[in-house]
């Protein structure tokens, strides 16, 4: 029987670990996160109707809603316990109308609990001091879903009609596609800069050698430009040669360095990222499984805080226990005096939660590592050191700069370094950085010096520079990058960079961003057609306006009208825009990317490679844009839309030849198939006099119109060549020979596993790269090289394949009808539900321990239904008996049927068996047999 008191959380896990900490009157179940939506088709929210809204329960949700509704009606009071973000607040909001709607809260106290951390301490504490959802935060919500969906659902078919090919637009999803481009275009039209520095050995009198840079020439400074070529470094270095050099000041300074606050979701995002190679996908995932709660030793405890949060504040018992552990574990010199406050600097950071931080910081990252897996336990590491090094005492530095002149101080050389005096909270962690220039110097002691001492000149080493440009933006950059313009939510940055990447608007390349032309078409018809709703500061001052609402300053309604009306007049301004214009539009803003500038043989990108006389400009299809000859239909000449690699204006589609095997001379070539881009080995080219291949024998059909039987091929064929496919996120351009040789080396020898010694190898297969350990394959992630990746990884991502593989099967109980077991598993595409022969595949985002019989049975009817409907028939219960190896009585009718066809086949059988006897039979009865047969 329920407890009186039902109280309601997002997920099963979650559940899991609340249920511990309350008692027996207490019932915790799960709503499997968003209970309801906004229906994906025209009307579910009306303008004409001051915005009036239809929600939908998603296709999973109604059994979840049936569950709570019977817990519901035996229970006293109801607790929505669901996150403590806007997001928790909208599921709550929504479990709270559905509850009204069924009369269920009728009588009933409804009451929302929030807590910052899953631990038994905040769980209780927060049930003694519920509240009433906040209606500010419902509207903030909802008018963010509203705009989400007005964007998505206007401006999406609008791109469909006038741009064939495109997905999907949205309210930050294009704004944030819209910076991936425009940094594609700055580097693409950078033009480097060339530059020299010159750098001296030196000796001081005690022997010690270090370098220095000129800083001063013919007594002007020099700026980064002011060697500009060679014939210039090469005067400078003529002009220091013959010069003796000494000691003209030396200057002292002693610096701070304080740490970083504790991490935010966009933080943890961008730290991750460098630090880890997690994507923001993969970071949120892994802290959500490190929020809800982890078995250790019998105890069931969330190991950090909640993970959505804009705050950087710690509360007073994790300042009090991060300053303790830091003075028994490094002692008291690296306590600060003082307590470290932090502030937010993002406007109305979510509702002031904590940052991100251990639930308890005494229990360290060792700890823990028998309990979680890899990527938690790297995760926990990070989130554990970051959080105690926010409190630790900062790091001193001392900072050297020493001017060396010549006598005439025509020529001032300058060399600085800095030592760690104090570490500081760099003992515990230092913060990465995106994107360090080239000029970043590394920390370097210095020799000892004084004013006035006497140098020996050693080298002198001109080097070449050219200035690089903008680089690409990794996730943890896109993601600072947005957070600045104040672009969108964290929470939500890890499911627009998806989006991206699933609509194939931008691919990962060595981790970093590069859009594809698909998303630079649509990048250009918003920027031409809906500029507003694609600029930084609309799209920044729209979320201001979002978090006044949760404020309760401006009426959600209010913004609604406002943006829609704008809105409304710009989609009906496109209605009469032709194809034409939108060609000419996007022909004139990308044409310079597609069609680069006439090389120096003034040969002309636009023109034609097939006529000669048509102009390239790109054209528009049922499936979607491509690059095509003025002269269609005269001339049909097209390629796909990609920038052109060769003076005959052609694409980077055909076959490009890298060189020559060295081993067999054959060569070595990158080319594309249906399946994509593929390295092959040979064949040789035909020989000029070898004679030609004979043409294919046409298919021969006797006098009856039978079909001839096929002819065998002839056994000297030809070998096929080598062929192996390129590794996700390689691009064809940018391989040459040596990986091209690498790769067609697959698989190869990484070493021998330390316990059992047995070779692990890498190589590329059906389903991409893996590594093979004995029986045993695992595939790599998107952050592992096939062609590097080293024994330590492997023996890692190993362990984890052989942990999943030798866990047994769960039994979830017996099927109903056939009193067969239900079981679940894992497998080479995730967790699944097996009953008999049938596998039904575990949703996504479900949690598979999570998973009861009563799902399992969903899941494995909704499999017979598919599979029955491919082959054009309902199901039936004997689909079930079928796939668990038992015949279901027919019908009469069918049995009937099935006679009929069996006494058909008895005169084939009886012909077939005489046929059998006669071959089987012993040579003497053989003739007679045969003459018998002649005569009849």
């Amino acid at each position: 029987m329920p407890g009186s008191n039902v109280v309601i959380v997002e997920s099963p896990a979650k559940a899991k670990t609340i249920n511990k900490y309350l008692g027996d009157d207490y019932t915790v179940i799960a709503s499997f996160g968003h209970v309801r939506d906004l229906p994906a088709r025209d009307g579910s929210v009306r303008p004409d109707e001051d915005f009036a809204m239809e929600w939908e329960l998603g296709d999973r949700s109604k059994r979840h809603i049936d569950e709570i509704a019977k817990a519901v009606k035996s229970a006293d009071r109801i607790y929505l316990a669901t996150d403590p973000d806007r997001e928790g607040e909208a599921i709550a909001w929504h479990l709270s109308e559905l509850l009204r709607e069924k009369h269920l809260s009728d009588n009933r106290d409804v009451q929302r609990v929030t807590f910052n951390e899953i631990t038994k301490s905040a769980v209780q504490t927060a049930m003694a001091n519920p509240r009433a959802v906040s209606q500010e935060l419902v509207d903030a919500y909802l008018a963010r879903r509203a705009l989400d969906y007005l964007v998505g659902f206007t401006l999406s078919p609008v791109l469909w009609r006038k741009l064939p090919g495109s997905k999907s637009a949205g309210r930050v999803q294009s704004v944030a596609l819209r910076l991936i481009c425009e940094r594609e275009s700055e580097i693409e039209v950078f033009k480097p800069q060339e530059y020299w520095t010159i750098a001296v050995g030196l000796t001081t009198p005690s022997g010690v050698g270090f370098t220095a840079s000129l800083t001063q020439l013919d007594g002007k400074k020099l700026d980064k430009f002011g060697l500009p070529n060679r014939e210039a470094a090469e005067a400078a270095v003529a002009k220091i040669r013959p010069q003796s050099f000494a000691v003209s000041s030396v200057e002292r300074k002693q610096s701070r360095r304080n740490p970083s606050p504790p991490f935010t979701t966009s933080t943890l995002q961008q730290e991750a990222s460098r630090k880890l190679g997690f994507g923001a996908t993969r970071t949120m995932r892994t802290a959500q499984k490190l929020y809800e709660g982890v078995d250790i030793g019998g105890e069931t405890v969330g190991l950090i805080t909640y993970m959505r949060t804009d705050g950087v504040s710690l509360s007073q018992e994790a300042i009090d226990s991060a300053r303790g552990l830091i003075g028994t574990q490094y002692g008291e010199r690296y306590v600060p005096a003082q307590p470290r406050v932090y502030k937010t600097a993002a406007k109305n950071a979510q509702e002031a939660h904590e940052a991100i931080r251990p639930t308890d910081l005494h229990r360290r990252p060792e700890s823990v590592t028998a309990y979680i897996g890899q990527d938690e336990l790297r995760l926990y590491e990070l989130i554990w050191k970051r959080t105690l090094a926010s409190q630790m005492e900062s790091a001193v530095l001392d900072q050297v700069a020493v001017d060396i002149a010549s006598p005439s101080k025509d020529v001032v050389l300058r060399a600085t370094g800095s030592i760690v005096v104090f570490d500081g909270f760099l003992k515990v962690y230092q913060e990465d950085r995106d994107d360090a220039g080239d000029d970043d110097q590394q920390e370097r002691r210095l020799p000892a010096m004084d004013q006035g001492d006497a140098l020996s000149r050693g080298d002198i080493t001109p080097d070449q520079h050219f200035t690089q440009p903008p680089p690409r933006y990794s996730e943890a950059s896109l993601v600072k990058k947005l957070e600045e313009l104040g672009i969108g939510r964290p929470s939500t940055y890890a499911s627009i960079l998806q989006v991206l990447q699933d609509r194939e608007y931008v691919r990962l390349d060595k981790r970093r961003f590069i859009p594809e032309d698909r998303g630079r078409l649509v990048t250009a018809f918003l920027e031409n057609f809906f500029h507003r709703y694609v600029e930084y500061n609309f799209t920044a001052e729209l979320e201001n306006q979002l978090d006044e609402i949760s404020d309760g300053k401006i009426d959600w309604k209010t913004v609604l009208r406002d943006f829609w009306t704008a809105f409304d007049v710009a989609v009906n301004g496109t209605k009469d825009l032709t194809i034409t214009q939108v060609l000419t539009t996007l022909d004139n803003e990308l044409g310079a990317h597609f069609f680069p500038t006439a090389t120096a043989d003034g040969h002309d990108p636009r023109l034609c490679p097939v006529c000669r006389e048509g102009r390239l400009g790109l054209k528009l299809g049922k499936m979607g844009a491509f690059i095509g000859c003025s002269r269609y239909p005269e001339c049909r000449y097209t390629r796909p839309l990609a920038v052109a690699n060769d003076e005959n204006g052609e694409a980077q589609e055909g076959p490009r030849e890298l060189g020559n095997d060295p081993e067999t001379g054959l060569p070595v070539t990158v080319r594309r198939g249906p399946y994509g881009a593929y390295i092959q080995l040979g064949p040789l080219p035909v020989a000029a006099d070898a004679a030609p291949p004979p043409p294919p024998v046409a298919e021969e059909k006797p006098a009856d119109g039978k079909k001839a039987k096929a002819k065998k091929k002839p056994k000297d064929e030809a070998p096929k060549p080598k062929r192996v496919s390129l590794p996700k996120g390689m691009a064809p351009a940018d391989v040459d020979l040596d990986t091209a040789l690498k790769l067609l080396a697959l698989p190869r020898a990484i070493g021998n596993h330390p316990e059992t010694g047995e070779e692990i190898s890498a190589g590329i297969g059906r389903f991409g790269p893996y590594l093979k350990h004995g029986s045993v394959y695992k595939s790599l992630t998107p952050d592992d090289d096939v062609l590097t990746i080293g024994i330590n990884r492997a023996v890692d991502l190993l362990a984890g394949a052989a942990k999943k593989a030798s866990a047994p099967a769960k039994t979830l109980g017996d099927h109903p009808k056939t009193g067969k077991p239900i079981t679940m598993g894992s497998g080479r595409f995730g967790p699944y539900v097996k009953h008999a022969s049938v596998y039904a595949s575990i949703p996504k985002g479900t949690e598979p321990d999570s998973v009861t019989l009563e799902q399992a049975l969903e899941l494995i009817d909704a499999k017979v239904a598919k599979d029955a409907a491919k082959k054009g028939k309902a199901p039936k219960d004997a689909d079930l008996a079928k796939a668990d190896g038992t015949e279901a009585e027919k019908p009469a009718k069918a049995k009937k049927a099935d006679t009929k066809k069996a006494d058909a086949k008895k005169p084939a059988a009886k012909k077939a068996a005489k046929a059998k006897a006669a071959k089987d039979a012993p040579a003497e009865d053989a003739a007679p047999k045969t003459k018998t047969a002649k005569a009849s």
